[in-house]
């Protein structure tokens, strides 16, 4: 009787960000940054990716942002509708699955890996290729094709 083999575990996590404010357990909304040389500070929302110089907030925390005195707050707030995609962003993706499905090369051309007419092959360093011109090379040093 033979082991059966066992089956393979996957596992998967899905982070969500946390409020920067200790112990906040909070989900993050927005994206807290300081602009020293101005003393302004930034909020807006929520950065594409956690960075070490810049604060996630929860919802209530962000409301309630206050900053040292002198420094001023300029707060971002996107319009919704902006948020959503539009027809020009459908546009732009369907133009760009044209694109990449589209053939590299014209019909007729050579191909990358074929040596271009009136050129020889002269050296060779891993994927890379040394081309030189048949009328640059002495004939007596030309390769001899018998068909």
């Amino acid at each position: 009787m033979q082991a059966e083999a066992p089956l393979p575990i996957t596992v998967s996590f899905v982070t969500r960000r946390r409020c920067s404010k200790p112990s906040c357990n909070g989900s993050a909304v927005a994206t807290l940054t300081y602009v020293y040389a101005d003393s302004t500070a930034v909020l807006g929302p929520l950065a594409t990716y956690a960075e070490p110089h810049c604060y996630d907030l929860c919802s209530m925390h962000s409301e309630r942002m206050t900053a040292p005195l002198g420094w001023e707050i300029v707060r971002i707030t996107p319009d919704p509708d902006a948020l959503k995609p539009s027809s020009d962003d459908l546009e732009a993706l369907a133009n760009a699955v044209r694109e990449a499905a589209r053939p590299r090369y014209e019909p007729g051309t050579p191909l990358p890996t074929e040596v271009p007419p009136g050129s020889i092959e002269t050296g060779r360093k891993g994927h890379l290729r040394m081309l030189t011109s048949v009328d640059s090379i002495e004939p007596e040093r030309l390769p001899d094709y018998d068909d």
